[in-house]
């Protein structure tokens, strides 16, 4: 009875051992690879992006054995499209086209038939392809991403010794919001006595205020100049332009007036200041003023060193920016304007002559 049970007891462990040695054997051809990753440049949904597998290798790949790389072996979820040969690049082992006597050669076929799309490396006869790191890189954006959010598993096999899986998450781009709002200050400060504005050698007879230009008592033959400071703060993306008008030419209560640079003709194109011609029984050649501003990137500086124009009965450019302001930068955020006036012996005489000037900040957002 002792000999029976020794004996059922031997054969028990002889297939036991054989069994286990039989799982030992299947696995062993499975070493696995190491650092095993794919970086893609997008995680989007359903759409194009580049593969760099990367991996190491612990057991060479000889004469005829492959390298398969599988996307989504499972399934069909990666389209590789119309991925060629140029679109794939390699180190750690030279892919080639067709074999030669370089070492370490490998051919592609490219499989884009569901559900095995694969890219399937074949060493060349009589090469090795020697253990160690591997990068395969997919480039152009040929491989399209699936269509639904999820992980993804991207295999490493082949009838070469090692293999192993990694994954990609495929998931929805991130949306960002945001808002700004709009922001605009604009004011206008009078400039002191004394300054001289846009390079004219007539400096600033009187300071001016930001709601008052008086020239007071004008003296036939003698110029004066008044200026204003023009500030812009805004965050307008394509920035803003100011413009001057008059409401009408410098009136009295008598109907006498003070016309326009230079002698009525209300210049559009910037021009040197001349004193007016004071022609008898030309009334609109006895007096004159224009306008002149220092920005100098204003349409390509128009307004150049003391140059005037006189169309102000309508909206006149004198100060712009292409971008955000700050209020205080020259030529950008803040420049300076100014009127000069002149007259001759027959201007007619009044104490009372006025007009307004409107200036009008337009930015663009």
């Amino acid at each position: 009875m002792h000999r029976k049970t020794f004996a059922w007891m031997l054969v028990v462990a002889l297939l036991s051992w054989a069994f286990s040695a039989s799982l030992f054997v299947g696995v062993a051809r499975a070493a696995s690879l190491t650092g095993v990753k794919d970086t893609l440049t997008t995680s989007d949904l359903n759409v194009t992006a580049n593969h760099v597998v990367s991996y190491t290798s612990v057991t060479a790949a000889t004469a005829g054995q492959t390298i398969k790389i599988q996307f989504d072996p499972a399934g069909d979820a990666f389209n590789l499209g119309t991925l060629a040969f140029a679109d794939i690049s390699t180190t750690g082992m030279t892919l080639t086209a067709a074999c030669s006597a370089a070492a370490s050669e490998v051919t592609v076929a490219i499989d884009n038939a569901a559900p095995d799309e694969n890219a399937t490396f074949t060493v060349c006869a009589g090469d090795t392809v020697a253990a160690g790191a591997k990068t395969v890189t997919f480039s152009n954006n040929r491989i399209t991403n699936p269509n639904v959010t999820g992980s993804y598993v991207i295999r490493i096999a082949g009838t070469q010794t090692d293999l192993a899986d990694t994954r990609v998450a495929i998931i929805d781009k991130v949306t960002m919001t945001a808002s700004v709002d709009t922001s605009l200050t604009f004011t206008i400060a009078g400039v002191a006595a004394g300054q001289a504005i846009n390079g004219d050698a007539v400096t600033t007879s009187a300071g001016a205020t930001a709601t008052a230009l008086s020239f007071g008592t004008l003296t036939p033959g003698t110029a004066k100049v008044l200026g204003q400071t023009l500030s812009v703060t805004t965050n307008a993306r394509n920035g803003f332009v100011v413009t001057v008008q008059q409401d009408q030419n410098l009136l009295s209560a008598t109907g006498a007036d003070i016309d326009l640079f230079k002698d009525a003709s209300a210049v559009a194109v910037p021009t040197g200041w001349t004193a007016p011609l004071g022609t008898l029984d030309v009334e609109n050649t006895y007096g004159h003023y224009g306008v002149t501003s220092e920005d100098a990137d204003l349409n390509a500086d128009e307004f150049a060193t003391a140059l005037y124009a006189g169309d102000i009965t309508t909206a006149r450019q004198v100060f712009s920016h292409t971008g955000p302001a700050d209020g205080t930068t020259t030529n950008k955020g803040q420049t300076r304007v100014g009127i000069k006036i002149e007259i001759n012996a027959l201007q007619e005489a009044a104490t009372d002559y006025t007009n307004s000037l409107v200036y009008i900040a337009t930015p663009t957002f």
